[in-house]
């Protein structure tokens, strides 16, 4: 098994400096740099960025900017995706992103896990490859449909947030939430489900009746 898919296989120790991964977290900062020095309205070179950082995003994924990806090439955007203001992905695990999903702004999305030890943490010198690397590993994030990521959210990596799920602004994500809850705090817990009697039309009174 090589490096790369010790990576994207999840949960398995790798080299985060082996085969090309450092030029391709290279290439990603420069894309990101470019697309944040864009307006809004340069709508045609910001997909053209995106298309090559992005590859594998769906129809009208709108990304606010400033963005911060460490790969591109490991995540999956839905179609009718948003992300607000410093959206940052560490993506050198897989990270999957469904369809309508809401995000605000600051979150982040973190796969990549270091050892708790410094003496497992800290840099060293590969012989085998002749330089200075760290060891690392990675655990997958899902996003399931319909999901709204309010501000200052972390997630970080092993999670799967089921779909149509509401995460509380400032929380840390660390286990997985069941579809269809409103779930807030840190570490964030489930606070209830979301049902019909919190449809818009079930309060009139937010509309001034």
């Amino acid at each position: 098994m090589t490096e790369r898919e010790k990576a994207l296989k999840g949960y398995l120790i790798y080299d985060p400096f082996a085969e090309g991964m450092p030029e391709e977290r290279t290439k990603a900062h420069r894309l990101c740099k470019l697309y944040n020095d864009t307006f809004d309205t340069e709508t045609e070179k910001r997909e053209e960025l995106l298309k090559e950082l992005l590859p594998h995003r769906g129809k009208n994924v709108y990304l606010q900017g400033p963005i911060y990806i460490d790969c591109g090439l490991n995540t999956v955007i839905g179609n009718d995706s948003f992300a607000n203001f410093n959206f940052t992905v560490l993506d050198e695990g897989r990270v999957t992103i469904g369809n309508s999903v809401f995000i605000g702004p600051n979150v982040s999305l973190l796969t990549a896990i270091h050892p708790l030890c410094y003496q497992d943490r800290n840099p060293f010198f590969n012989k085998k490859t002749g330089m200075v690397t760290n060891l690392e590993y990675t655990a997958p994030i899902t996003i399931g449909d319909n999901c709204w990521i309010a501000a200052n959210v972390t997630i970080c990596g092993g999670v799967t947030i089921g779909e149509g799920c509401v995460i509380g602004a400032g929380s840390v994500v660390t286990k997985d939430i069941p579809a269809n809850s409103l779930a807030a705090g840190n570490p964030c817990r489930v606070i209830r489900q979301i049902t019909e009697q919190d449809r818009l039309s079930n309060h009139p009174e937010l509309f001034g009746e």
